[in-house]
């Protein structure tokens, strides 16, 4: 666990101070942040020591509270809340703490990359529609953990699982196909993810119209689904494109090279970038050929139809579909297939993480568990990076039926809105028609990317984007006006910034940004380990907020004291390359000028 350096320097303190008395105390120290009510930077928990020490944990506390201060000279004072020994540091410590941070370029990121290898996976679209508000959720999320792996010291690889083939893919295009009148994209005006989404939900209105007219003349619903013409010629599709039939693969290319093409320009919106692109078009054979290998090792069995399946009943889940009786893959053949290809193209992969939502957590138990039964040892070291699913107002989002949040549509809205609200702010005098673009479209974003963000990945959630823009608050605006504010103060200052750490007094509001400031190493450090951005985005709009508390009680300018002036200019300058790095991590840029 990473530990700041205060409390690296109090935990040798204290342990000199147990060895003294005999005590050899060989657990972990426990250090916290001094509470907002009480006097100090950073508290000891003494209930552990009490025991060793043969005392309460309030005597262990005034006990090694008081050894401290005699021997330590930057300790300026404590004091002791029951079994919590709250300790105060001097001004001479914080002001040689400001000028060590000061000389660490990038400070928070770790020096090398000696961590192991960790693939991110991230966004894994369908190619049968365009991107929607859960995938920006989805890329954001995926996207910043791995940078944040890669701040924190490790090797990452940045990957995406197209699902370029099966049933649903199939679906577009046979609704291409009823259309009868080969049209591209072009014809239509329309960008090529867009398009084909298009005939995705044209195939389900004919589809529904087909079960109804079936179900009127007195056949189940589930045989009318399964006897719809439309899905009759759909599965007809899968089956010949399996078998390679040329002029259905001919028009599987044409159709999701459209997609490709509009997936291209969202991604390059959306900031987004990836090492590698799988395809499920080649990794659904390597996915069979193992199915079948565990058929034939008794993993797995054969219903009398020809389909394969797995019993997973032992581990309390039921039966698994592997291949379908007319023995075409299903999403879980390709995924046997894929996680199988990646450990083989990357012997020093560590870890595979999947960003896909909760919704499909029972998937991916099952796939580590097939894993895991065809003996590969890694299947311990893959993680599913679960994440709530995103709401709005009007419900849930139904991609077949059309009434999706579209996630171009989406990004348009918010830089349209992040307009209309700057100018009405009236202080955009001076700059350029192309520097007010950047600045609606870095705000824009901003806001949507980190209210996607700062929730904890794990809880499903409310998507505002009114509340998301807003300048107050816990929002992206909010965070990048700030920045711009420092750059505005660093802006009118000429004097130097050498400062001499004998001369600096503290302000309280001072003294509590050089606290935050220190956490951030250990903010990014926890990021990591709980792949977690919520944390960086939460430490920032705190650190942010000491910031503006700092900046409404001290001149940072005015103070007669060159030593004091250099000192805040100084930490300032060092506030504004954690907010630009931390909000960096998230994907989102901060303003010189806002």
């Amino acid at each position: 666990m990473t530990r700041t350096p205060l409390e690296s320097l109090l935990d040798q303190s204290v342990r000199a101070l147990l060895t003294e008395k005999g005590i050899n105390f060989g657990g972990e120290l426990p250090f916290q942040r001094t509470r907002k009510e009480f006097q100090g930077e950073v508290t000891l928990v003494t209930f552990p020591l009490a025991k060793p020490m043969g005392v309460s944990p309030e005597q262990a506390a005034e006990t090694l509270g008081k050894a401290l201060l005699e021997t330590n000279g930057l300790i300026a004072g404590y004091n002791v809340v029951k079994g919590f020994l709250n300790i105060e540091m001097s001004n001479r410590y914080w002001a040689d703490q400001m000028a060590n941070m000061a000389s660490i370029l990038d400070y928070g990121k770790a020096t090398s990359k000696d961590k192991p290898l960790v693939m991110v996976e991230y966004s894994s679209p369908n190619t049968n529609k365009p991107l929607h508000l859960g995938h920006l959720r989805n890329n954001f999320l995926g996207w910043s953990v791995a940078e944040i792996l890669a701040f924190a010291g490790h090797k990452t690889k940045k990957v995406q699982i197209i699902n370029d083939r099966g049933i649903h893919i199939c679906k577009s295009m046979q609704a291409w196909i009823a259309d009868g009148r080969e049209l591209s994209p072009e014809d239509l005006g329309m960008k090529g993810d867009k398009f084909v989404g298009h005939f995705y939900v044209e195939f389900d209105k004919a589809f529904k119209r087909e079960v109804a007219d079936l179900m009127a003349k007195g056949i189940s619903e589930e045989k009318a689904k399964e006897d719809s013409p439309s899905m009759v010629a759909a599965r007809d599709i899968l089956i010949k494109w399996e078998s390679e039939d040329k002029d259905i693969r001919a028009l599987w290319s044409k159709m999701n090279s459209w997609v490709y093409e509009g997936f291209s320009k969202t991604y390059k919106r959306m900031e987004v970038d990836f090492d590698r692109n799988y395809y499920e078009s080649e990794t659904y054979l390597i996915g069979k050929e193992k199915v079948l290998d565990g058929l034939s090792r008794g993993i797995f069995y054969q219903q009398e139809d020809g389909s394969i399946w797995v019993d997973l009943e032992t581990y309390g889940m039921d039966q698994k579909l592997l291949l379908r009786s007319d023995g075409t893959a299903v999403y879980m053949t390709q995924d046997i297939g894929t996680a199988i290809l990646r450990f083989e193209d990357n012997p020093s992969l560590a870890y595979q993480i999947y960003t896909v939502g909760n919704e499909q957590d029972y998937h991916f138990k099952v796939l580590f568990i097939i894993l895991e039964l065809l003996g590969y040892s890694w299947a311990k070291d893959c993680y599913h990076l679960s994440y709530g699913m995103v709401d709005l107002p009007s419900g849930k989002m139904k991609s077949r039926e059309g009434t999706v949040v579209d996630a171009d549509d989406l990004m348009e809205d918010m830089v349209t809105t992040a307009q209309e609200k700057t100018e009405e702010l009236g202080k955009l005098e001076g700059m350029s028609a192309e520097e007010k673009s950047e600045l609606f479209e870095l705000i824009g974003l901003g806001a949507l990317k980190y209210f996607l963000l700062k929730v904890d990945p794990k809880k499903r959630m409310l998507f505002d984007p009114e509340e998301s823009i807003d300048l107050q608050g816990n929002t992206a605006p909010f965070i990048q006006y700030s920045h711009a504010r420092i750059k505005s103060i660093l802006k009118r200052y000429e004097g130097a910034k050498d400062f001499d750490s004998s001369k600096i007094s503290l302000e309280e509001s001072e003294r509590q940004l050089l606290v935050e400031l220190s956490y951030f190493p250990v903010v990014v450090d926890e990021a990591a380990t709980a792949y977690s951005p919520a944390l960086v985005a939460n430490y920032i709009y705190g650190l942010v907020k000491g910031f503006n508390q700092f900046y409404q009680q001290v001149p940072i300018l005015k103070d007669g004291n060159g030593d004091t002036v250099a000192f805040r200019i100084t930490l300032i300058e060092k506030v504004a390359e954690v907010v630009k790095n931390g909000m960096g991590l998230l994907g989102i840029s901060v303003p010189e000028r806002m």
